[in-house]
């Protein structure tokens, strides 16, 4: 499974970004898909997760996303989706997506990474 994270960019506070991550060459709907950042200096963090899509789609976030990050997954498309709403300065990071057997917070679960796509938020 090869992952490819997409849609990072440069928003101001309060703003509005959606992050996608596809995979090439293998459905990835038999696995879990989650998210993770990781800010200059500081580890790896989980953000948000979901399951396999024949679960129905079971999400986790973290306590510092909830209420303003979605996880989804469209599977016609092999992606899988981060709506991030409401961005505060703090959520600048390299946002990594990743596919593994279980959607957790732990990174050591998932078996494959993509490459990282950069947000910054303005204040």
């Amino acid at each position: 499974v090869q992952l490819q994270a997409s849609g990072g960019g440069l928003v101001q506070a309060g703003g509005s970004l959606r992050l996608s991550c596809s995979s090439s060459g293998r459905t990835f709907d038999n696995y879990a898909v989650g998210w993770f950042r990781q800010a200059p200096g500081k580890e790896r963090e989980f953000v948000a997760a979901i399951s396999w899509s024949w679960s129905g789609g079971s999400t986790s976030y973290a306590d510092s996303v909830k209420g303003r990050f979605t996880i989804s997954r469209d599977n016609a498309k092999n992606t899988v989706y981060l709506r991030m709403n409401s961005l505060k300065p703090e959520d600048t990071a390299v946002y990594y997506c990743a596919a593994g057997p279980w959607y957790d917070a732990t990174p050591g679960t998932y078996d494959y990474w993509g490459q990282g796509t950069l947000v910054t938020v303005s204040s």
